[in-house]
């Protein structure tokens, strides 16, 4: 009883991992917000774009009847040939459909209509319904023009067969064609642990140095960019310990490096300054390190689950795909997916590398405020205490 005693004190001493705390905050978490996060079973409206080269009355009733399926949403209408991996950049879509040119007429005509379909399997969960959409809008298109002329006509089995078949589907995988766990599962924990160890390294930076009484100098003679610069060490880190990890994954495992090295460099350097500006932020008020690394599970663990490497990020209702954007791990894994997988250009993807670096700069404008706010208040406090002193004088 002696021990137990012992133990409660500094249980509820505050000097270690408030655990009481966060056992409850977890469950509440879980239970309530992810709920509401996955409360759609499908991917609603999953977005294909449709390169249409027929241009004609029946491609666009077909595309209107892709458009009317719950599962398919039709974002955009090219007429004219395109790289359709362009089209997948950004998660952009979930597919590419091709309508080839003499649609109509092969419609007709009772001819071959092959209807290419370009999917992107970076995640395989994403494209079930929709590839379930797709065969069931063909064979109703098949049996439209199919069932009345079988009926109509006294033809053999091999020629009702090829009317009923008119439209087929021909598709293709793109970027991990074989379900890779090197390019899916393994990269993304990858990134979350080594996201997660280095906000344990972090974020009781500023707690730290209130105990070795380096905060009070670090405000008054020093500057906001001499407690960001603290974070280079653990960005640097950070950033070896992930290239290190991907060669290995590229050498030993079967990962599919199409990208450009330079391009996942500043990604990873942009991770690292975003995550260690926002550990900062969590770890602020925090009087004592161990109780600020419990602060991780704010940050980390979302940006994963939302991230797409878990779960397909259209699975999510729209609101919940604003706000994933408050964690930095959904911004890298929105540009290692195509830098990685892809293989986008940095001019591909200069939209969603401005987006994070504007995000970091926003951070570190929070991070400059509650600086010079804590110097002010420090300077108010030292001037208070030097008038008292005259007075008392």
């Amino acid at each position: 009883m002696h021990f137990l005693k012992d133990e409660l004190t500094y249980f509820f001493s505050g000097k270690g991992m408030p655990y009481a705390k966060v056992s409850i905050v977890v469950a509440l978490v879980i239970t309530l917000v992810f709920t509401a996060v996955f409360s759609n079973s499908y991917i609603k409206d999953g977005k294909v774009v449709v390169v249409d080269l027929d241009n004609s009355n029946y491609s666009h009733e077909f595309i209107d009847t892709l458009n009317s399926s719950p599962y398919i949403k039709v974002r955009e209408i090219i007429n004219t040939p395109v790289d359709p991996k362009t089209l997948l950049y950004r998660d952009r879509c979930l597919a590419v459909i091709y309508l080839p040119a003499g649609f109509e007429k092969n419609r007709y005509n009772q001819a071959a209509n092959n209807i290419g379909v370009i999917y992107d399997n970076i995640n395989e969960a994403q494209s079930g319904h929709l590839k379930e959409a797709l065969f069931t809008i063909v064979a109703v298109e098949n049996l439209k023009i199919g069932m009345p002329q079988v009926q109509a006509m006294g033809i053999n089995s091999e020629q009702a067969e090829a009317i009923m078949n008119n439209i087929s589907l021909k598709e293709r995988l793109l970027f991990n064609p074989t379900n890779s766990h090197s390019s899916g599962e393994v990269m993304g924990f990858l990134f979350f642990f080594s996201s997660m160890f280095f906000a344990f390294a972090t974020l009781g930076m500023v707690a730290r140095l209130r105990l070795e009484h380096k905060w009070n100098a670090q405000l008054l003679d020093g500057n906001v960019f001499g407690l960001m610069i603290r974070l280079v060490p653990y960005i640097l880190c950070l950033t070896v310990a992930i290239v290190v990890g991907l060669v290995i994954l590229r050498i030993v495992g079967d990962l599919s490096f199409t990208g450009n090295y330079f391009a996942l460099l500043l990604s990873v350097l942009l991770l690292g300054s975003s995550s260690g500006l926002m550990s900062l932020l969590f770890g602020w008020r925090e009087v004592d390190p161990g109780g600020a690394a419990s602060k991780m599970i704010l940050f980390v663990p979302g940006g994963f689950i939302l991230g797409g490497f878990s779960n397909p990020m259209d699975i999510v209702p729209a609101w919940v795909q604003v706000v994933y954007n408050v964690f930095p791990l959904v911004w890298e894994f929105r540009l290692i997916r195509d830098i990685i997988l892809r293989g986008a250009a940095f001019m591909d993807i200069a939209r969603d590398f401005g987006g994070y670096m504007i995000y970091t700069g926003v951070l570190a404008l929070l991070v400059s405020a509650r600086f010079y706010h804590d110097r002010k208040v420090l300077l108010t406090q030292a001037d208070s205490s030097s008038e008292n002193g005259e007075i008392a004088a």
